[in-house]
């Protein structure tokens, strides 16, 4: 579509009018193209030669922190490192031009020279909105969002005068960039920030919908830059050796094997704090190709620009490699190096830990967590690195730190430098979907998929061909890992439903693919490498894929709602409704089953989390119908009866910076979207308290305190915002206090009691596939 001829002939309807129409469409392959091209239009139509003119200005900002030494924290770095000065200007030029090119990708993003680009462009502003303010929004509503992106009166000249404007006071752009190469790196900058009180920011991709990865007068650490691991990661750990020394290694050596072999698996990978899914997943491809037979399967993300960092500690949702079978992607961590706010370097990880079968837990419970402290933090060769027991002095709890870490969220606990990740068996892999002559069935087959997800027992499947399979918000694809039943239960289903004309529909991509080439193409065996398989032709071809594409809205604005496999279960009738009233393409399938039973009850991500069917999303910023949700379908859903104690309601990954719960006089009432956000902060349930629910975030906003007592990771929608928030509007300390903080030791009060039943996928993955399917078969 020539979005500027349709612009011209619709003289009746303004652009945003146009966005709104875009968006409310089923394609969201279609909504994302128009969020990206709303700037461009709001700025008139012309090329993108005239576009950047209205950035044409030197916006170079001089002057922050200039009582700062900055030359000498830069004559402390590794040769590798740098430090820039960053500005508006940068921004401009720098990254809102690849929101226009005809394939957008965040592979360009990330490897821009200042550091500051996002995946979606008006996160550059305070909350994702341009509209100037000096109080962050606080005296503006949320309603006018919504007037100034696709209200009838929103103004294209309006807009543009909001993000061409350098001085516009909510731009949420970092002062400086240091971009680490090494550990000492962050260590000298996190000492430097905390003598001079410099507030710090991290990026590893910038896939954060909330924007907690650029903030206004911060240090950016940009980690892209930083050492690579997972080339040369992979361990294949000695079960033999190990059982002549179960003890583990003072300098913790050992302890990530061990753990894995607890867990009975045999293998691991270490990723480095600036490497992304693209680049762990081609370091397992490549060790598997150089076996004889495949052995590796990497649970994670499904866009390769995510990073293993930000998804993994908002609990990482794995719809597309396998997370119903392995669990989420807290569970696959053994062990977690990091540069602390108090400028200590450590690694910790389990080194007690129980079997916990009897209570249908697949994994060990973890007992004991435990740390060391490199004692050379200035060296710069890892190999001379030493680790000893942490100093005296040194009050952080490790335990506390490893709750708080897996499925507390990135970016307020410290700078992750490297994870070892768990490495499972690689199991048959193949994806689902219906040949392009049945799209009029694909409502039917959503219902299939829901159906054999949720409730397999409707149709004769058992719970491990169920959990074999999994798929994001995606309705047309099923991906599944090892033996599953799915052609068994689409012909039952067909039958149920007297649809026995349809059965050819679904086809395994995989078969097709050797079929039509005659053998000459071997099926895909990893999802990765079926999206490799579809970059030749692409800009970056060797790279695994981004999703959502760069766009210049934000591409969630609240979050997904995670829904109890046990109300589920209560009525057939339930999955209809969810199906009926979503306002997302799909469920997000990453979730029921083993996502409970692979926990090691020793982290936060919350029991609504353990004990969801799947993600949904029910309301959101085009959509206001929040009031049915609320008044109907959460008092059915969770549990209210306990009056002080707000239960987790969303999925961390994919939260939105609009966000918020219900009213807290009234939790079956929503927020109402005509006050202000001032208002909204002070008489609604918190988008943190929605996610964790009351009694996790206290315990989490405690070891916050206790980890980063001067807020020096300050992110936004972080745990400790809010309290960062509370201390500086209060100008008496002694009234500003935190909850007491239970130990290791004591029991979990959000954890489930056993094994009961997190990035928005669009359809450009999806169409990638189906592409190749429908070019196969004709």
């Amino acid at each position: 579509v020539d979005i500027c001829t349709y612009r011209l002939r619709s003289t009746q309807s303004s652009s945003s009018n146009l966005l709104t129409y875009l968006t409310d469409m089923s394609s969201f392959a279609v909504a994302a193209a128009a969020r990206r091209i709303f700037l461009f239009t709001a700025l008139g139509c012309t090329s993108t030669g005239n576009l950047y003119s209205s950035f044409a200005a030197d916006t170079t900002v001089a002057g922050w922190r200039e009582d700062l030494d900055w030359e000498d924290l830069a004559s402390k770095l590794s040769p590798s490192a740098s430090l820039v000065d960053t500005s508006f200007q940068n921004f401009a030029e720098e990254c809102i031009p690849e929101l226009y090119e005809p394939s957008p990708s965040n592979h360009a993003l990330i490897d821009q020279p200042s550091g500051m680009c996002l995946p979606h462009g008006t996160l550059g502003w305070t909350m994702g909105w341009p509209r100037p303010s000096d109080d962050g929004h606080l005296s503006q509503t949320f309603d006018q969002i919504f007037e100034d992106f696709a209200g009838p009166d929103a103004s294209e000249e309006q807009f543009t005068s909001y993000i061409s404007d350098e001085t516009n006071p909510s731009l949420n752009l970092p002062s400086k960039v240091l971009f680490p190469a090494v550990a000492s790196d962050i260590v000298v900058a996190i000492q430097f920030a905390k003598k001079n009180n410099v507030e710090i920011s991290v990026k590893n991709s910038g896939h954060s919908y909330t924007g907690s990865s650029s903030k206004k007068n911060t240090l950016l650490l940009n980690m892209n830059r930083y050492v690579h691991y997972a080339p040369d990661g992979i361990t294949d750990c000695d079960a033999d050796a190990a059982l002549l020394d179960t003890m583990v290694a003072k300098d913790l050596s050992n302890q990530a094997c061990l753990l894995s072999l607890a867990r009975n698996k045999s293998s691991l990978i270490r990723v480095g704090g600036g490497e992304n899914f693209d680049k762990a997943y081609r370091a397992v491809i490549a060790a598997n190709k150089a076996q004889e037979e495949y052995k590796y399967h990497l649970v994670g993300g499904a866009a390769g620009t995510v990073s293993p960092m930000g998804w993994t500690w908002q609990g990482g949702a794995p719809g597309t490699t396998g997370g119903r079978r392995y669990g989420m992607g807290v569970d696959q961590v053994l062990q977690v190096e990091m540069v602390l706010p108090n400028g200590y370097h450590v690694k910790f990880g389990p080194t007690g830990w129980e079997d916990a079968s009897a209570d249908g837990f697949i994994v060990p419970r973890t007992t004991v967590v435990s740390g060391v402290c490199r004692n050379n933090p200035d060296e710069q060769d890892e190999e001379k690195w030493i680790w000893e027991d942490c100093p005296e002095d040194f009050d952080i709890d490790f335990g506390d730190l490893w709750f708080a870490v897996n499925g507390g969220g990135g970016g307020t606990w410290g700078v992750v430098t490297s994870v070892y990740l768990q490495l499972h068996e690689i199991l048959s892999y193949k994806v689902f979907s219906l040949i392009e002559e049945c799209s009029d069935f694909a409502p039917k087959f959503a219902e299939f998929m829901a159906t054999y997800l949720m409730a397999p027992n409707l149709l004769n499947v058992t719970k491990e061909m169920s959990l074999a399979c999994g798929s994001p918000d995606n309705p047309g694809m099923l991906y599944c890992f090892g033996e599953e039943d799915v052609f068994e239960a689409w012909t039952k289903f067909l039958q149920l439903n007297n649809l026995t004309e349809a059965q050819p529909c679904l086809v395994n991509y995989g078969d097709m693919v050797e079929q039509q080439s005659g053998g000459s193409i071997e099926a895909p065996k990893s999802y990765p490498e079926q999206l490799l398989s579809a970059t030749e032709e692409a800009r970056f071809p060797g790279k695994v894929p981004d999703s959502p594409p760069p766009a210049v809205l934000v591409g969630a604005t609240h979050a997904y709602v995670l829904v109890p496999q046990s109300w589920l279960d209560e009525s057939e009738e339930n999955i209809k409704l969810i199906l009926e009233k979503m306002n997302s393409l799909s469920p997000y399938y990453a979730y029921g089953f083993n996502t409970a039973s692979f926990s090691d009850q020793a982290n936060s991500l919350s029991k609504a989390h353990r004990d969801a069917a799947c993600m949904v999303g029910f309301f959101s910023l085009w959509n206001g119908d929040e009031a049915y949700f609320w008044s109907n379908l959460f008092p059915k859903m969770f549990d209210i009866s306990g009056k002080t104690k707000f239960p987790p309601v969303f999925g961390s990954n994919h939260a939105g910076p609009l966000l918020a719960g219900p009213l807290k006089e009234d939790w079956t009432k929503a927020c109402p979207r005509e006050w202000t956000f001032e208002e909204r902060n002070e008489k609604c349930i918190s988008s943190q308290e929605a996610i964790y629910g009351t009694e996790q975030l206290s315990r989490l906003e405690a070891i916050k305190k206790a980890v980063d007592p001067q807020f020096m990771f300050n992110c936004n929608s972080c745990i400790g915002n809010n309290l960062a928030k509370a201390k500086a509007s209060n100008s008496k300390d002694e009234d500003f206090t935190s909850p007491t903080t239970p130990t290791l030791s004591e029991e979990p009060s959000d954890q489930p009691s056993g094994a009961s039943h997190a990035s928005t996928y669009t359809t450009v993955i999806s169409a990638i596939i189906l592409c190749l399917v429908f070019s196969v078969l004709h």
